[in-house]
């Protein structure tokens, strides 16, 4: 079993910046890809980042082109989204995930976190 804990979530003004962090037990950790994932209210799952098991490769969603960057420690087992030049409408919860391949489909992704909160206010 793997189990995914988010991080790092909070409030922030627009233009600001948060770090989320995910932490990763259970199994071995470097062989997942590893992705981040958001859902605003009202609005389904959408994708925002991804990375493969050696950081070489990252994917990211055309919103957060720039702006985010998708990292990751597998001596941590831990993966990040460092996010700045924040804006009101990256308000959602994000969630990390875990998969065997860099894919922009919730379905491709097999374990999940609870998700942690990030308010982007104007």
């Amino acid at each position: 079993q793997v189990q995914l804990a988010e991080s790092g979530g909070g409030l922030v003004q627009a233009g600001g910046s948060l770090r989320l962090s995910c932490a990763v037990s259970g199994r071995t950790f470097s062989s997942y890809v590893m992705g981040w994932f958001r859902q605003a209210p009202g609005k389904e799952r959408e994708f925002v980042a991804a990375v493969t098991w050696s950081g070489s490769r990252t994917s990211y969603a055309d919103s957060v082109k720039g702006r985010f960057t998708i990292s990751r420690d597998n001596a941590k087992n831990t993966v990040y989204l460092q996010m700045n030049s924040l804006k009101p409408e990256d308000t959602a919860v994000y969630y990390c995930a875990t998969g065997t391949l860099v894919a922009i489909t919730t379905r491709a992704y097999r374990y999940w976190g609870q998700g942690t909160q990030v308010t982007v206010s104007s």
